[in-house]
């Protein structure tokens, strides 16, 4: 399929390198491209979506990385499975959790508004005693629906008690996604802690794991431009089902 110059598949232009990824991942789930064919060359999808190779590169490897392509010299692009394969996730931006809010369906388990007690403050960087709507759900392979990833609470302000009912109609769009388009409250910036804990007896059932299976807990705070917490997540995934990566590079200037 061919687009115009400067154009996407969704007819976006300076389009990002989860966007791509995204779109090429439907068309693999769609047999589009099916298992076993090439890709288009990258310089055919740089024309495609009208933008560069660096970005069309960065694409490509999210969907290499999440199994869905294996990349060859003199070969090119292959598609080797029509779902994730590994437990790879590389989630080192916005973008990146985009791209795996689109992979990973929502299951919601429970909404209900909640008091944060001290210990539960202390945890998640906010004050005792402070009101939140706590969204509780599995994060599940929309391919493989027998094998959780993770379990996630999020918590958001009460103002925002409408995203409760929006959440069921987009189970793969991300919850600060969903603040931004309706409320226009967007992410300046994400801070994220990572532990090494182990799974608790509460969780294990829905994890489909052993009570005391190792696990990552990745407690993300989003902020706006005025450095305010408008969401707060944690997130509990077993350790042989999700791999924390990013890439560090120097500073240029130093």
């Amino acid at each position: 399929m061919h687009l115009p110059e400067g154009q996407s598949m969704s007819g976006t232009t300076k389009i990002r390198h989860s966007e791509i990824a995204r779109q090429l991942t439907e068309a693999i789930r769609s047999g589009r491209y099916q298992v076993g064919a090439l890709l288009p060359t990258e310089l055919e999808l740089c024309e495609q979506f009208g933008t560069s190779r660096h970005t069309v590169r960065a694409a490509l490897q999210e969907l290499q990385q999440l199994g869905f392509v294996s990349r060859r010299k003199n070969v090119g692009t292959r598609v080797e499975s029509s779902r994730p394969t590994g437990a790879y996730q590389a989630l080192a931006t916005v973008d990146d959790l985009a791209l795996f809010g689109a992979t990973h369906v929502r299951v919601v388990r429970n909404i209900q508004q909640t008091v944060v007690d001290l210990d539960t403050a202390r945890e998640l960087g906010c004050v005792g005693g402070s009101r939140w709507l706590q969204i509780s759900s599995l994060r599940m392979d929309e391919a493989n629906s027998g094998e959780p990833i993770g379990w996630t609470d999020v918590y958001i302000e009460p103002g925002y008690k409408e995203v409760g009912d929006m959440i069921r109609a987009a189970p793969n769009t991300l919850i600060s996604s969903l603040i931004e388009t309706h409320y226009g409250r967007q992410i300046a910036h994400i801070q994220q802690e990572i532990h090494a804990v182990a799974v608790d007896a509460t969780l294990a059932g829905e994890l489909n794991v052993d009570a005391g299976t190792p696990a990552l807990k990745i407690i993300r705070r989003y902020m706006d431009s005025s450095n305010q917490i408008f969401e707060i997540s944690v997130s509990i995934h077993p350790a042989d089902r999700f791999t924390f990566s990013m890439q560090l590079t120097r500073d240029a200037r130093r």
